[in-house]
């Protein structure tokens, strides 16, 4: 298993948008193959930063969620709502 925890902080008057367009792009990603989580979390004393817990079978898989239309739809649109580049850190999954 393949885990990328994607850190995220968006500019204050985007945060609704960059929830409505990750949503989007939750709902399909989950339904990739190869994809055993793909997790939303906002941090609760500030609602501008952001955390996506990704999670594949293999790198194989992640690498394809990369090219899947939705993915380039949401990094097309979110890109103008960063305060900073976002950074996104690789894991291997040792459990479950």
């Amino acid at each position: 298993m393949t885990v990328t925890i994607v850190h995220v902080e968006v500019k204050p008057e985007h945060v609704e948008d960059f929830i409505k367009v990750t949503t989007e792009n939750h709902l399909l990603s989950v339904k990739e193959p190869g994809n055993l989580r793909f997790d939303v979390l906002q941090l609760k004393d500030n609602p501008a930063q952001f955390a996506l817990y990704e999670a594949y079978e293999s790198e194989a898989a992640a690498a394809a969620h990369k090219e899947t239309a939705h993915y380039f739809n949401w990094r097309g649109k979110v890109a103008e709502w960063m305060a900073i580049p976002r950074e996104g850190i690789k894991y291997h999954g040792l459990l479950p």
